[in-house]
């Protein structure tokens, strides 16, 4: 069979590539190790944050934003160090200039639309030029994850029906054809036809075998997080410590990077392969789709954390404000887990669940549902995790708390003198509208944001308050998701080889290529700018072949 062009992967970045592509004239093939209720990867399940600068919706906000801003921002949490981050940094201003510029208009164009409140996402909490968000970016689609596909799966569906695109589900790619050291197609399995619901295992059965032709192959099949032991290997000891015997799953198991090592068989370079952007706030999901499915706490500012053995985390390693730090504070803590304390006031304002499943009202589009969060209790996802999830405690007293947490690791590493010591001074912190406390300096700068005052931090307050109360627990395990290298790419999305050269005929896009070049985001990310990677690459490469 032949074709203009192969897309591996038909997630968000090969749904934008197949798009431009078809929309060129061009006959092209979607391949998919996956079946057809799949469609979309990674992004059906994600909160469907986007990354926008000097947006109308920052702007109504009172929210001074620049692209010189974001620029600074991104830089300092990047980090570019090595000689091999020439074509990130490259992808970095060119991803910079399409935020700030057309792609907020050329998504609005195809109908997608964003929540009025801008949320104010990786803060990092350190010096101007270092890592973090000066501003809120995070721009929460009405709709999340899948209203972000929406307009993608439309128009190949539209090329589908013109004869233009075509689609290969459960055909495994286990090779690139290469001929005269030019890719020129793909071989692989063709999978047995499985029903499983989006996200479940599906079995890897062979059915036959194929062999594609097409003048480029585009690679968008994703990251590794679906693979721990591939993550392991990965993992960047001398920055984030020895890597954690226990994780929970962020994405399915069928997200497992066997791309790279086929890209890297035909001559294409894999960079920063150690750069990787794991949560630290995960738990288990109380009604599991994959199996060890983790969800994410978006937390707000307000939670008292501490590691294992009930020791609180010093700056930056604060809710919300720098990940990649607090994880190698975690590491450091020589555990696997950490702990949330915190109250109801506080549960009700400031957690979010990440996840279109997880938020029903957004991704329903469902005003008077929305309208629920302005009550009295916690949204109903975040109750159910407070009724159901083995990883939250819920008592009267902190003594109570102590012993259900220790009964729930039955480690018994927690002492309650030793927490009630360090929760009660930074409880005397409140007393003033200042303090040393960096945290409650820190709760007390975010409500100057009127978007965070109304919905995502709660009013300062002691934990201890009976009037708060209840008191609440949650173990946090840490959550796989990103990967930050890939597939080494120029500005064209052509990917480049060990030598420097362009593989001629391959290309790549989204997560497998680090989102752009190889790693854009270099060592740490800004949030809401994967989503907006896969839709910016995908965009390159189906303009490009």
């Amino acid at each position: 069979m032949e074709y203009d062009v192969l897309v591996v992967g038909a997630g968000l970045a090969g749904l934008v590539a197949a798009a431009e592509s078809a929309d060129r004239g061009r006959k092209v093939c979607i391949l998919d190790q996956e079946g057809g209720q799949s469609l979309g990867g990674q992004a059906f399940w994600s909160l469907g944050g986007l990354f926008f600068v000097d947006s109308p919706e920052q702007r109504r906000l009172g929210i001074r934003d620049s692209l010189d801003l974001a620029r600074q921002d991104w830089v300092g949490s990047a980090g570019f160090d090595r000689p091999e981050d020439y074509w990130p940094r490259l992808w970095m201003d060119a991803y910079l200039d399409f935020a700030a510029g057309e792609k907020r208009s050329f998504l609005h164009q195809q109908g997608m639309r964003w929540f009025p409140v801008v949320g104010w996402a990786e803060r990092g909490g350190g010096v101007a030029h270092g890592h973090g968000n000066s501003v809120p970016r995070f721009h929460l689609t009405w709709g999340t994850g899948p209203a972000v596909l929406t307009p993608f799966i439309r128009r190949v569906r539209e090329a589908e029906a013109k004869g233009r695109v075509t689609f290969a589900f459960r055909h495994c790619v286990d090779e690139l054809v290469v001929e005269n050291g030019a890719v020129c197609g793909v071989q692989g399995t063709i999978l047995e036809p499985d029903a499983a619901p989006r996200g479940k295992a599906t079995v890897r059965r062979a059915a036959g075998t194929f062999e594609f032709r097409a003048g480029a192959v585009i690679i968008t099949s994703g990251g590794i997080g679906g693979d721990h032991d591939l993550v392991r290997r990965n993992w960047p000891v001398e920055r984030l410590g020895r890597p954690p015997a226990s994780m929970v799953a962020g994405v399915p198991a069928h997200v497992d990077g066997r791309m790279l090592a086929i890209g890297e068989r035909a001559g294409a370079s894999i960079i920063n392969s150690d750069r990787m952007w794991h949560y630290t706030e995960g738990v288990r999901n109380w009604d599991p789709i994959w199996a060890n499915h983790g969800i994410r706490i978006l937390p707000g500012p307000s939670s008292f954390w501490c590691d294992a053995d009930g020791n609180r985390f010093a700056p930056p390693a604060m809710p919300g404000f720098d990940t990649l730090a607090t994880l190698k504070a975690i590491r450091a803590s020589g555990h696997d887990y950490s702990w949330f304390i915190l109250t109801k006031a506080i549960i009700k304002k400031e957690f979010a669940l990440s996840g279109s499943e997880q938020n029903p009202d957004i991704t329903g589009r469902d005003i008077a549902l929305l309208l629920k969060r302005l009550g009295k209790n916690p949204p109903g996802p975040v109750q159910a995790f407070m009724d159901k999830g083995e990883d939250f405690i819920v008592r009267e007293t902190l003594e109570e708390l102590v012993e259900g947490m220790n009964a729930l690791t039955g480690e018994n590493r927690l002492d309650t003198a030793h927490l009630r010591g360090q929760i009660e001074a930074r409880d005397r912190e409140i007393s003033n509208a200042y303090s040393k406390d960096a945290q409650i300096t820190a709760i007390r700068g975010t409500r100057n944001y009127i978007g965070d005052k109304l919905l995502r931090t709660a009013k300062p307050h002691r934990l201890l308050d009976t009037k708060a109360g209840p008191l609440i627990a949650v173990r946090l395990h840490i959550l796989t998701r990103k990967s930050l290298g890939g597939l080494q790419t120029d500005l064209s999305a052509r990917v480049i080889s060990m030598n420097g050269d362009a593989v001629p005929g391959l290309y790549a896009a989204g997560e497998v290529a680090g989102f752009g070049g190889g790693g854009m985001h270099g060592y740490k990310a800004l949030e809401g700018t994967f989503l907006g990677g896969c839709i910016f690459s995908g965009r390159v490469a189906g303009r490009a072949v």
